[in-house]
């Protein structure tokens, strides 16, 4: 049986404030918290204390939050942020906070989730996991749900791959993300308007890792680019192939396969396209049926290089990191 709920009588947080005490405060002393438990703590009073308050204007505060533009539709933006997450306005907050100022994410949610287990565990003799949860949309879907941004002393996502189901199937990519369940659940407890930002889920000490062990943290669900199929926006994505910066390829991911390739640009373009070793070359005068073909080489990852008027040859892209 999982058991869930969030103390009453947590009051303002401000920057420096001492978060486990909160805690143990409304838990009377950790005499409410027990051995395997998750305590779920929102980001927003973790950057409260964290001093994570600015006075700046919003737009300037998600650009200098924004790592990469993923899609943008008017006044709203969907970024990735300097923390690897995927979120409207970089996750910056103009609500519950003065006016005039904007909530930042925390700097660091795995290292802050790491120092309050600690705390928690020192102070309260207990060994529970912790998790700093954050709102997001989600793609496809209406509404928004809490995930985990940051995690410690939690397996943060249970890996089924190679069990066994009750129909003798063997898993292949199963894998629950237990830290955004997790979050997801306690945010049911907590509410949005409650004033309560933390929450105990008791009844998954199975997830609980020992004591010491912080594990992975959050930042182990962060998808990496090259293996992301929605890295950018419908629209943005033929922009981005268009403009063809070296900064925007690896949304594209890793280099398509070269036979998928060539098949590809043979009926864009209508040109001859032959398969020379690790290399297509594409022959034809046709300025547009080039120009298409280059497009569409850089978003499957490759970039091509004119060799004459008849021939543009086309070579995986190298790394961003490498040089591009």
């Amino acid at each position: 049986m999982i058991t869930i709920w969030a103390p009453d009588g947590v009051g303002d947080v401000g920057e420096g404030d001492d978060l486990a005490a909160h805690l143990l405060a409304v838990t009377h002393d950790g005499a409410d918290l027990a051995d395997g438990d998750v305590v779920c703590v929102t980001s927003k009073v973790v950057s409260k204390a964290e001093g994570r308050a600015v006075a700046v204007d919003r737009a300037e505060a998600v650009a200098r939050e924004t790592r990469r533009l993923v899609a943008r539709r008017g006044s709203l933006s969907i970024v990735v942020n300097r923390l690897g997450l995927t979120m409207a306005a970089a996750g910056v907050d103009a609500s519950n906070v003065a006016p005039g100022r904007v909530l930042l994410l925390p700097d660091d949610p795995d290292r802050t989730a790491r120092g309050l287990r600690l705390e928690i565990g020192q102070r309260a003799g207990v060994d529970v996991a912790v998790v700093v949860s954050d709102t997001a949309g989600r793609a496809w879907r209406e509404g928004q749900t809490d995930i985990a941004i940051g995690a410690a002393g939690l397996r943060v996502l249970d890996d089924h791959v190679g069990r066994v189901d009750p129909y003798g199937n063997v898993l292949a990519v199963t894998a629950p993300a237990v830290a955004d369940e997790l979050a997801g659940a306690a945010e049911l407890a907590a509410g949005k308007l409650g004033r309560r930002p933390f929450v105990v889920v008791r009844g998954r000490g199975d997830l609980v890792l020992a004591r010491g062990d912080d594990g992975p943290g959050a930042a182990a669900l962060l998808r990496p680019e090259a293996a992301d199929l929605f890295g950018l926006g419908a629209r943005d994505a033929v922009v981005a192939a268009l403009r063809g910066s070296v900064q925007d390829r690896a949304a594209y991911g890793a280099p398509a396969e070269a036979t998928d390739l060539r098949d590809l640009l043979a009926a864009l373009t209508g040109a001859e396209v032959s398969h020379d070793g690790e290399r297509l070359v594409v022959s034809g005068r046709d300025p547009r049926a080039r120009w298409v073909a280059e497009v569409a080489a850089y978003a499957h990852g490759w970039t091509t290089r004119v060799v004459d008027d008849l021939t543009l040859r086309v070579v995986p892209s190298p790394p961003p990191s490498a040089g591009g």
